[in-house]
């Protein structure tokens, strides 16, 4: 670990929160000296106090211990690249627009990508009104249910949360030239495109 770096981040990070260096001690527990030694790059802090202090400091811990965050490409603004990402112990659904280091339940979640799509469930596609009302041919059981729908366009998401023994129907704009994303809990992520979506 080079103490050195870490320690201009720690310090950089701290200003930037208009904490002082007694506010990072306190929330520790431990002595002002010790925050100031680890900016003067004297020492790195003990292993039990990085996640906390990762937290007060809002980065993540890993890049906090490499003395570095790495910043992400700037979003591009087309939300056609938009990325699911699902948590594995609660079932948290998160979406990013670019790319992102997605974190919950303590592990960094992989993103999602469609499965093999030879074998998509059947959709029904109605009109209604100003909406596409959508079916999904698939079960809805507590152990193999879809999770979410989500329209894709151009600047646009739109986004229908899911859950078991509920219908597998949803309603969205009508905006031609989407993509339909849905989330399988057993087989991962379907991408339905073109007419009449």
């Amino acid at each position: 670990m080079d103490c050195g770096k870490i320690g201009r981040l720690i310090a950089k990070l701290r200003k930037e929160q208009n904490l002082t260096q007694k506010n990072i001690a306190d929330a520790l527990g431990i002595q002002s000296k010790t925050v100031s030694k680890w900016e003067c790059g004297l020492g790195c802090p003990d292993l039990s106090l990085w996640s906390d202090l990762s937290t007060i400091l809002g980065v993540d811990m890993k890049q906090l211990m490499e003395g570095e965050i790495t910043p992400n490409k700037p979003d591009p603004g087309n939300i056609d690249r938009v990325r699911f990402y699902v948590c594995p112990s609660c079932g948290n659904i998160l979406v990013s627009t670019g790319s992102a280091g997605i974190f919950c339940c303590g592990r960094k979640l992989e993103q999602a990508f469609p499965s093999d799509q030879s074998a998509l469930p059947k959709i029904t596609i109605e009109e209604i009104d100003i909406d596409y009302f959508i079916t999904v041919d698939h079960p809805m059981t507590k152990e193999h249910y879809l999770a979410f729908a989500a329209y894709v366009k151009s600047d646009k998401i739109y986004f229908n949360r899911l859950y078991p023994e509920q219908s597998p129907s949803f309603r969205f704009p009508i905006m031609g030239g989407g993509k339909l994303h849905v989330y399988c809990t057993q087989h991962g992520l379907m991408t339905y495109s073109g007419h009449p979506l």
